[in-house]
């Protein structure tokens, strides 16, 4: 019994195989036990496949899944393929790296060459490949040309100096004509490779030639002069950008930066264009943290005039302002919601202006409005701006605070506080290829012009690209307000009422109406080159005090009208290299605007064309 328990225990535990151990004799497939007259049989096969995985449950033993018993396919073995390469034998490239002297210009080799007249493949003159033999040295040229061809109407105030005897009325003839030749040419020597990293020095030089025409049927709306006519023919140049951008340190891995740029440089305040956006001489130190979803902008610009027939910048020292401009803006991506780029900006703007007449003969400093003296301020604008994605819903919005100092106020000659702010959202829904859009914009103005607070809102160099910007007939068109350029009640390509002469050389004025626009557009890709788009806005100002002042006429209204114009666009390469514009727009004047102006023609209305050419290389 013992030897039995023993034999059945090695059995179970696999000790025991075919051979037999002492004192047992073989007997065909099994194995006989001897020993006090007991034989037992034990199948060696059972025993086998008890042992193999799928075999009957035991406790303890890991199983192959599928049917007790079941062969193992031998793995497939591919057949060879005839056309195959042999791999190299070991040693046969160094293991140390081979550098190519020159990867840009490899692609030669299989007949890839470039054509200097073609930006979007290998071409060294749009920064694709090193130049002077060097590996690290790139050039960029741009080119533009921009051309405008623009009929229009505005109320055209009538001078008493006029050489028109049949001019007797307040307001003459509206109609007007300009067309504008733009040509722009930059070149930018930069080092460093930029696939993955900021660039390390950039030196940028970017000039501008314009050439202007127009035409107007009133004397003395063009020029001071009433001498010089009813047209104008202008040339000019200007320098919009020289800068050196330098690299100062990448602060990770991911190449966070910090950089200063040095010269004259474009910058814009916000996502829009609606406090500052303008080319001047500074100094900007700016960079980025935390994988770029921080970046900053630390900056000083001292403000230059411009031409106000071409507005490009003044070349000349004179051209310097008196006006120093200090920015301090930070940008956070995806806050406070995922899609969604929050902006945080002060900005300070310090007045110490001179005396100046523009191009034309209108004095552009003092304004000649009120008190007509030089005003020295200083304003600091505190803003919010967002600009992004909540859910389907695309949203821009931005907001200011202003508050300063000004010396000699518009209608007091006193000093004044400034305390005055400004509101815009613009929220758009796709669906599909149709954009809709509303639009809603706040400017505060001025209720009590005699006291010592001026809360009229006005920026410092306003561009807004905003309720269908240049295609609306109020932010495309300056309309004269006192005399043909002595003051305009807005600005030309600017959505506030601010009553200076110009923005290119004139003043801010905290002492305005005020504004408000209410408006709807949509946007249609007809095709992916072909764009329709439609606006139509409803203005009105927001306090008429300072207009019945400056125009001795009681009770004006605040309606200033509808707004309403359309564009196409046509982009026949789907790119920006070409790019052609359509646009036309009417003003339906409201009560406010019938009681400031009255035409000779008896205009109901007044329209803008804007016809535009961008050629880009």
């Amino acid at each position: 019994m013992i030897k039995r328990s023993l034999t059945l225990l090695a059995l179970a535990c696999g000790a025991l195989g075919p051979a037999t151990a002492a004192g047992e004799e073989a007997s065909g497939e099994g194995m006989v036990f001897g020993g006090a007259g007991e034989r037992y049989e034990v199948e060696i096969r059972e025993a086998q496949l008890r042992r193999r995985p799928g075999a009957d449950d035991e406790p303890g033993v890991q199983r192959r899944p599928g049917p007790a018993g079941e062969p193992v396919p031998p793995p497939e073995v591919p057949p060879p393929d005839p056309t195959a390469v042999e791999p190299p034998p070991p040693g046969a490239f160094p293991g140390d790296f081979l550098s190519l002297p020159d990867r840009w210009r490899i692609v030669e080799g299989i007949g890839v060459n470039e054509r200097w007249w073609d930006p979007y493949n290998q071409n060294t003159l749009k920064g694709d490949r090193p130049i002077f033999g060097t590996h690290d040295w790139f050039v960029l040229l741009t080119g533009i040309s921009d051309t405008v061809v623009e009929p229009r109407s505005t109320p055209v105030p009538v001078g008493i100096q006029s050489g028109d005897p049949g001019s007797n009325d307040v307001f003459g003839d509206t109609e007007q004509f300009l067309f504008s030749q733009t040509l722009l040419l930059s070149a930018s020597l930069i080092k460093g490779d930029t696939a993955f990293k900021p660039q390390d020095l950039e030196f940028r030089l970017t000039g501008a030639f314009n050439y202007n025409y127009t035409e107007a049927e009133e004397d003395r709306f063009l020029f001071t002069d009433p001498g010089e006519g009813q047209t104008r023919n202008d040339f000019d140049f200007g320098l919009q950008e020289a800068f050196v951008d330098y690299h100062i340190r990448n602060v990770s891995e991911r190449y966070d930066f910090d950089s200063i740029r040095v010269g004259a440089q474009p910058f814009t305040a916000d996502f829009r264009g609606f406090l500052f956006q303008d080319n001047n001489v500074g100094v900007r130190l700016f960079g980025t943290r935390d994988n770029n979803l921080w970046q900053y902008n630390l900056a000083w610009f001292r403000r230059s005039d411009k031409d106000v027939n071409s507005g490009l910048n003044e070349l000349t020292t004179e051209g310097l302002r008196d006006d120093d401009v200090f920015i301090a803006n930070l940008y956070r991506q995806d806050f406070p919601v995922l899609g969604m780029t929050s902006q945080g900006v002060v900005v300070h703007n310090r007045s110490r202006d001179d005396a100046q007449q523009d191009a034309n003969g209108f004095p552009s400093r003092p304004a000649e409005a009120g008190f007509v003296e030089l005003r020295d301020y200083d304003v600091t604008y505190t803003g919010l701006n967002f600009d992004g994605r909540v859910g389907r819903l695309n949203l821009t919005a931005s907001g200011y605070f202003a508050f300063g100092e000004t010396e000699n106020s518009l209608f007091t000659g006193e000093d004044s506080d400034i305390r005055s702010f400004f509101v815009a959202v613009e929220p758009s829904i796709d669906f599909d290829w149709i954009r809709l859009r509303l639009s809603g914009l706040y400017a505060s103005g001025d209720d009590d012009v005699f006291d010592d607070t001026d809360t009229g809102f006005d920026a410092i160099f306003e561009n807004p690209l905003f309720a269908g910007a240049d295609t609306s007939y109020w932010i495309r068109q300056g309309i004269p307000f006192i005399g043909g350029g002595f003051v305009a009640l807005n600005g030309r390509n600017g959505v506030l009422a601010n009553l200076r002469p110009n923005k290119e050389q004139g003043q801010s004025n905290f002492v305005n109406p005020g504004i408000s626009l209410i408006g709807a557009g949509a946007d249609l890709d007809i095709t992916p080159e072909f764009r329709l788009s439609f606006n139509a806005n409803y203005l009105r100002f927001n306090e008429t005090e300072s207009l019945e002042e400056l125009r001795q006429q009681s009770d004006v209204g605040n309606a200033i009208g509808w707004d309403l114009s359309t564009a196409a666009i046509w982009r026949p390469w789907l790119n920006q290299n070409v790019v052609l514009r359509l646009s036309g727009a009417v003003l339906v004047p409201g009560e406010g605007f019938d009681d400031l102006y009255t035409s000779e023609d008896g205009d109901d209305l007044f329209y803008s064309v804007l016809g535009n050419l961008v050629l880009v290389y």
